[in-house]
């Protein structure tokens, strides 16, 4: 089967320098690699909500690249640091962009994320 790998100009060095793909289009299939909340320098707000919202815009923007939406997630995956923290705050946000029917969703509580001070990652 054919596989397409989704690739946004700003996360081009995931696919050079890490060797993976941020998306991949496989038949009818999107398979989205987590997305943190990093702003476009690669760093992360110290602001929970704005680091959590900037995750989903991550994730909306490859989708979106791959002519998908968040209505079309049927699994989603999260990782936290601080789980039960920011796990209402993160519910909220998520909320704001993810409707009904509503996906799959498993969150798990980790110990931390390759970019310092991230605090979820989504895929």
């Amino acid at each position: 089967m054919e596989r397409e790998s989704i690739i946004p100009p700003e996360r081009e060095d995931s696919y050079t320098e890490w060797h993976y793909s941020p998306a991949v289009v496989s038949g009818d299939f999107v398979f989205v690699s987590g997305c943190m909340g990093t702003l476009p320098d690669g760093n992360v707000s110290d602001v929970p909500g704005e680091q959590i919202r900037r995750a989903f815009e991550n994730v909306d923007r490859i989708l979106s690249l791959a002519g998908v939406g968040f209505d079309d997630v049927v699994e989603m995956t999260t990782y936290h640091v601080g789980l039960m923290a920011h796990l209402e705050l993160f519910r909220q946000i998520k909320d704001e962009f993810v409707g009904e029917p509503y996906p799959a969703w498993t969150a798990i509580g980790i110990s931390e994320l390759v970019v310092p001070g991230a605090l979820s990652r989504s895929a």
